[in-house]
């Protein structure tokens, strides 16, 4: 299986359909990927280039043109396109983490579109992995999760604050509906970057945790 370095997504694909596993692993090793670049960039024009560079070799891979020698590309248009997740479809996640390059986005609305263009975007494309239909609470899961995990990555602990109160926000009307059996394997993920965050114990964690793989709620 691809590698994934993320403890809940490697969670996931664990309990993920087998036939899905691959494909799932493609789109989580992808998002982390475009991560990785935002992580090391210390000149924001660079890392503007990058991600760049990538949504262009995203949408390539929609008009046939061979996948260039990156694992991650070659895996998208191995196990992705056949599945109908286009280059161009996974393009936004390279805008969403390029939103959140520059100084100031704390304060100027580039969160919000952070949390849309990277969240609700790979929650869509997973769904479609799973052979799901398209509902509007992964939109608010995708956005709580790409949200909490941003949280924990702030080295300013008052804007971890805030983008933590926008996560919780999106994740409770997320999970405040029961979800259909065919989603709920990606919304595991958002499901465990709100208990990480949550002062329960284990015990309730795992609760919560097992009460939603088997109710959806």
């Amino acid at each position: 299986m691809i590698e994934v370095q993320g403890e809940p997504q490697r969670l996931v694909l664990r309990y993920a359909p087998a036939p899905a596993r691959d494909a799932l692993a493609t789109l989580f090793a992808l998002d982390e990927r475009l991560g990785g670049i935002v992580r090391a960039t210390r000149e924001p024009l660079v890392g503007q280039m990058r991600l760049t560079w990538w949504r262009d070799a995203l949408t390539a891979l929609d008009r046939d043109q061979p996948a260039p020698a990156e694992p991650v590309l070659i895996d998208v248009h191995r196990l992705l396109l056949p599945l109908g997740v286009t280059g161009e479809s996974l393009a936004p996640m390279t805008e969403g983490w390029m939103a959140i390059l520059h100084d100031d986005y704390a304060t100027d609305g580039s969160v919000a579109e952070y949390a849309t263009l990277r969240g609700a975007t790979l929650f869509a494309a997973a769904a479609q992995v799973l052979g799901a239909k398209h509902r509007p609470v992964l939109d608010e899961a995708g956005r709580g999760w790409a949200l909490f995990d941003l949280a924990a990555n702030i080295s300013l602990p008052n804007v971890a604050v805030i983008v933590r109160k926008d996560a919780d926000v999106a994740l409770r009307s997320a999970f405040a509906t029961k979800w259909n059996r065919d989603l709920r394997v990606i919304g595991l993920l958002a499901l465990l970057v709100r208990l990480d965050a949550a002062d329960d114990n284990a015990y309730v964690k795992l609760r919560k945790l097992l009460s939603f793989r088997t109710f959806g709620r």
